[in-house]
C-alpha cells in the first residue's frame, strides 16, 4: 500500500502502445468506446497521468479512468482527472467507521480529506462523472447506511451510481452479498436521489436484445436494475410470451420474486447465493 504518486511506465511508451492497440482494433472493425486507465492498482497514483491522458488525447478517443477517490483531497490529481472524458469513483460509506471496514485504506488518509476532494471534484468536473457502491452484507446494507451514501451521491450528482456486491473471492471470508430486499431498498433509496442507478452483480452478457431471446433479455436487465411487475409483463407481451416464462425461471432459480413497498420486483439471483 502507498499513498505518494510516483511514475511507473514512461507516458510515450503508454502512447505508442495504445496506438498500436487502436490501429489493430481497426485493422479488425473492433469499435472502441474509451481508451480506459484501470491499472493492477490505483491509476492516480501515477504521477505521470495527467501527461499520459493528454498524450492520448490526439488519438481521437474518449479517455477513461477508473479510480478510488483516494487521492482526490490533492488538487494535482484533480486537476489531471479533470482531463478525462468519463471518471469512476468508489464511495462506499458515508461515515469513517464504515470507510475503514470496508475499504481498508492507508493509515496515512483520512476521511474528511477523501470526502472533500472528492465532493470539490465532482463540483468542477465538466466530464461524466459516475459512482460505484460496494455493498457488503451486515457493514453497509441497513437503511440508515444506505440513506447516508444515497445523500453523499446525491450531492455528487453523478450520471450514473452502480450498486455493485462482491462477486470475486474478497479478501476475507465472513464477507458476503447483501439479501435481496437489501439490494432493492439500495436501489430505491439511490434512485430517490440519482437519476439512474444500475447492478453490477455478475457480468450480463451481451445479448439484451429481444431478437435473441426473451430469457436472456430478462437476466440481462434484472442483473442492472430490479424489474417491476408491469415492467416484466409488457417485456413479455412485446416478445408475445406469456407469464409461464417467469414461473420457468423462478422455479429454476434464475429469478428471484420480492415485494418491497407495496410492488412486486423480480431480480436476477445473487451470485453464490
Amino acid at each position: 500500500m502507498q499513498t505518494e504518486r510516483v511514475g511507473f511506465y514512461p507516458p510515450d511508451k503508454i502512447r505508442q502502445e495504445v496506438q498500436q492497440r487502436i490501429d489493430d482494433a481497426e485493422r479488425t472493425s473492433e469499435t472502441i468506446d474509451h481508451l480506459t486507465f484501470v491499472p493492477d492498482g490505483e491509476p492516480t497514483l501515477d504521477i505521470h497521468l495527467g501527461e499520459t491522458i493528454a498524450l492520448l488525447r490526439p488519438l481521437g478517443k474518449r479517455i477513461a479512468v477508473i479510480g478510488n477517490a483516494s487521492l482526490l483531497w490533492r488538487p494535482d490529481v484533480r486537476r489531471e482527472l479533470a482531463g478525462a472524458d468519463w471518471v469512476s469513483v468508489k464511495v462506499d460509506a458515508a461515515d469513517e467507521n464504515t470507510w475503514l471496514k470496508v475499504d481498508r485504506p492507508h493509515k496515512a488518509l483520512r476521511f474528511d480529506e477523501v470526502q472533500s476532494g472528492l465532493l470539490e471534484f465532482a463540483q468542477a468536473f465538466g466530464g461524466r462523472l459516475v459512482t460505484e457502491t460496494m455493498m457488503v452484507k451486515g457493514v453497509n446494507d441497513d437503511e440508515e447506511q444506505l440513506e447516508a451514501i444515497a445523500a453523499l451521491i446525491g450531492r455528487l450528482r453523478p450520471a450514473i451510481a452502480y450498486l455493485a456486491v462482491p462477486i470475486r473471492p474478497p479478501s476475507e471470508m465472513w464477507v458476503e452479498p447483501p439479501d435481496m430486499d437489501a439490494m432493492i431498498g439500495a436501489y430505491e433509496s439511490f434512485a430517490g436521489r440519482v437519476d439512474r442507478v444500475e447492478f453490477l452483480m455478475e457480468y450480463e452478457g451481451n445479448e439484451f436484445a429481444l431478437s435473441e431471446g426473451v430469457e436472456n433479455s430478462l437476466l440481462g436487465i434484472t442483473s442492472v436494475h430490479p424489474m417491476r411487475e408491469e415492467a416484466v409483463e409488457e417485456l413479455l407481451s412485446r416478445a408475445g410470451e406469456g407469464w409461464n416464462v417467469i414461473r420457468n425461471m423462478v422455479a429454476q432459480r434464475q429469478l428471484v420474486k420480492l415485494n418491497h413497498e407495496g410492488h412486486t420486483f423480480y431480480i436476477r439471483k445473487l451470485p453464490g447465493r
